[in-house]
């Protein structure tokens, strides 16, 4: 198995569970195999002020692992969240390809599908089903080609959390963006570690590559469009929607899918802008994160 945490307060239990409460991750191991165990945490929803108990478990079966867990997050969540529906823990379970390759083409981000899973239970869901104009804006809005759909990561009335997170209307958790935990922000000396899997069975980084001697934040190449909005709610592009960014190839380190080749090993990174973990799949998503119904 490879090395997972960095701090010296998880530890392995005797029914051989892993406890990852708050853990700062270290390993770069891209193969999803060799994080193969179980995992625990306690986690408490700060603002309802109750706690829960995480359970993960990596398993690996030839060239597939799939990763199982009850989708609490190991860290204390929602402090500052305003969740439209109260948290509840869930019956979740991802399939990936240990050896991912990339597809001819890429595929798009869907209502369909979850993005990701991450190394703590949690999934990443980056589209939010809100659009202007239809509905209230918040959900509702499942057809792909609709224009302004909303980013959730820009202020507005999705109600994220501390960690970038909220609820479904089922209560499942998830992240989109930058988790704030599992990889260090602080001080890092070291390139980030793999903090989870894409659908595609990519490898998901944290924020910090390698610059020389040094590491430092990995930029995206997608930038914000310049001037006024044509159609829709007008106003200038502000990233209050997906649609105020273009791909500007060669603009930053990362490519359309927001992925780079590190050290031989093609991954995704977590940025501060968009699209803020995945940008498409280079590979082929697994049916197993297919979501029913579509959700935000």
């Amino acid at each position: 198995m490879a090395t997972l945490v960095l701090t010296a307060g998880c530890t392995q239990e005797e029914d051989e569970n892993i406890d990852i409460t708050d853990a700062i991750l270290t390993s770069r191991a891209a193969n999803c195999a060799d994080y193969a165990a179980a995992y625990s945490a306690t986690a408490t929803d700060v603002q309802r002020r109750e706690t829960y108990n995480a359970a993960v478990e990596v398993s690996a079966n030839g060239s597939r692992c799939t990763i199982a867990s009850n989708a609490v997050p190991n860290h204390d969540f929602n402090a500052t969240g305003h969740f439209a529906t109260p948290f509840s823990e869930q019956e979740q379970s991802y399939t990936i390809t240990a050896t991912p390759t990339a597809a001819a083409t890429t595929t798009a981000l869907s209502l369909q599908y979850d993005n990701a899973v991450l190394l703590n239970g949690v999934k990443v869901d980056l589209l939010a089903a809100g659009c202007f104009g239809v509905g209230d804006g918040n959900i509702g809005c499942f057809n792909l080609n609709t224009p302004y759909r909303y980013n959730p990561m820009a202020p507005n009335t999705f109600g994220l959390d501390e960690h970038h997170a909220h609820t479904q209307p089922n209560g499942s958790y998830h992240y989109h963006g930058n988790p704030m935990a599992l990889f260090d922000e602080d001080n890092p000396a070291q390139p980030s570690p793999v903090i989870g899997f894409a659908a595609d069975g990519f490898p998901i980084f944290g924020s910090y590559i390698a610059d020389g001697d040094g590491v430092r934040q990995a930029t995206s190449s997608y930038q914000l469009k310049t001037g006024t909005r044509p159609g829709g709610p007008g106003g200038t592009f502000d990233g209050t929607f997906i649609d105020d960014f273009d791909y500007v190839a060669g603009s930053g380190d990362l490519d359309a899918c927001n992925g780079m080749t590190q050290e031989g090993v093609y991954g995704y990174v977590v940025t501060d802008s968009y699209p803020y973990v995945l940008g498409c799949f280079t590979g082929t998503p697994d049916d197993s994160f297919r979501k029913n119904p579509p959700s935000r």
